[in-house]
């Protein structure tokens, strides 16, 4: 017998794929996701909520705690210098909280650290081989890979059991991460979708931020009466599809709600939302950072209008962004000039509208990096870094290059988190595992849909099957992280 963690990466990835393909096929012939309410009366009992919204920004590719929101020892760059010292590759700095410092390069994140709770101590499984699509799909349905079903990505799960908070605004709202044209796209398609909940409660996505505009517009030059002509030609189209026996009554209705849904958001004022050229010029500099700078200024724009949930992505691209292979600390100095402004406008703009309250702002990634460890102690996972040295002879070899499962840092803002709040911690020597308050995802996830007045144990029944929002209804909130 071959184990998955014994096969070579290319042939896990591959059955990953294939798996991913068949559930998502099995997903349109589902029928209507039955509740435990609609089936035995039985209502499930949700906790008071404390945030209305909720805006995860998402820092694909493995955002390295050390080098980020717990730093270690450091030691600068210097020929010779044994990687086996290599802790963290930027110095600490104060933040506006005594006792919670974070990394050099994050100043303005620094400052608002007094409305935040850091969480140190989350942590996840090798799943074998440990490749990012499918730390990132657990990371967003809760889920282990691949499943005999399409699962929900949490945004789903928000939309459905909540609604969307105004009738005209998508409820979920995907911005930075393109699924077409860029690595592993086929993977990260597997977990930005509604699954078996239906086109309706599915993503809108917006690749660009600058161009999410042009999403909620007629074609230039089309008269309303021509493009009321076209979108009721094209549900003809939908209704007469040869795949409509490849869809259940169900998925199709849902798919027809879903373009219900976008031909309202096309005729009303809130697509001016969209518009971040609308935002005065003061204000929109101090997003512009990047395409993740402006996502968060997009996010923002959003949640005004009523927007339920919405994913800002630095952007999963294989060896790009955080997923630092090489040239480890350069790409970390970049990252932090692209997010750390960014991220602290969030917070103020959102707290200045009196928004930040009732707001959940979560900052996470799929996994953290080490120096020398793949995994956590011991872990039987392939080494995938690309160059393995003992001591540092160019810049490039000076960074955090494996991928890390034992200690990882989230960050919350708003959304009845306490304030100035550091739960958990990790080591201060290798290896950097979480040694206080361990925070699994289930239960992180538990503690995001309590926050969002959400049981953990909410749950459809599915082609027969329970399913719920934590995996098994198992998740248990940290509840020490709210005020």
């Amino acid at each position: 017998m071959i184990l998955e963690e014994d096969q070579p990466e290319h042939l896990v990835r591959r059955d990953f794929l294939k798996k991913l393909a068949a559930a998502s096929t099995a997903a349109w012939m589902t029928g209507e996701p039955q509740s435990l309410w609609a089936k035995t009366g039985e209502k499930v009992t949700h906790p008071e909520a404390k945030a209305d919204a909720c805006i995860l920004l998402w820092m694909a590719g493995g955002m390295a705690a050390p080098d980020t929101f717990d730093p270690k020892g450091y030691l600068p760059f210097e020929k010779g210098l044994e990687v086996k010292r290599m802790l963290s590759t930027f110095p600490a700095i104060n933040t506006s909280v005594d006792g919670i410092k974070i990394c050099q390069g994050m100043e303005n994140i620094a400052k608002v650290m007094d409305r935040a709770t850091l969480i140190r101590s989350a942590v996840q499984p090798d799943l074998g081989s440990i490749l990012h699509s499918r730390h990132q799909y657990h990371w967003h349905t809760g889920y282990v890979p691949p499943q005999t079903v399409a699962t929900p990505h949490i945004g789903a799960w928000m939309a459905k059991v909540l609604g969307p908070r105004n009738a005209v605004m998508p409820a979920f709202i995907n911005v930075g991460q393109r699924l077409e044209g860029v690595g592993e796209s086929e993977e990260l398609k597997a977990f930005t979708t509604a699954g078996f909940f239906g086109s309706e409660f599915g993503p809108m996505n917006l690749p660009f931020p600058e161009e999410a505009a042009q999403s909620v517009r007629p074609p230039k030059g089309m008269e309303p009466a021509r493009f009321a002509s076209r979108d009721k030609f094209f549900r003809k189209l939908v209704d007469l599809s040869p795949h409509r026996d490849h869809m259940s009554d169900y998925q199709q209705q849902s798919m027809l709600r879903s373009m219900d849904n976008a031909y309202r958001l096309l005729s009303s004022k809130e697509r001016e939302a969209f518009d971040i050229t609308l935002e005065p010029k003061e204000s929109y500099a101090k997003y512009d950072t990047s395409r993740f700078g402006r996502g968060c200024l997009l996010a923002r724009r959003l949640i005004e209008a009523g927007t339920r949930f919405v994913e800002v992505t630095t952007e999963y691209v294989p060896f790009f962004q955080w997923d630092t292979h090489k040239d480890g600390h350069t790409t970390v100095a970049t990252m932090h000039k692209e997010i750390d402004q960014p991220i602290a406008q969030l917070v103020l703009d959102l707290e200045a509208k009196g928004l930040l309250d009732r707001t959940l702002i979560i900052i996470a990634s799929e996994f953290s990096r080490d120096a020398l460890m793949e995994g956590k102690p011991g872990s039987t996972a392939n080494d995938q870094t690309t160059f393995k040295v003992d001591t540092l002879s160019e810049m490039k070899h000076y960074g955090l290059h494996r991928h890390f499962t034992g200690g990882t840092s989230v960050v919350m803002f708003g959304g009845g988190t306490k304030k100035g709040y550091l739960y958990g911690e990790t080591a201060d020597e290798r290896p950097l595992i979480a040694t206080k308050n361990p925070v699994s995802v289930m239960d992180l996830h538990a503690t995001i849909m309590t926050a969002m007045g959400i049981s953990p144990k909410t749950e459809y029944t599915i082609e027969g099957r329970p399913f719920y929002v934590t995996e098994d209804g198992k998740g248990k909130a940290v509840m020490d992280v709210f005020a």
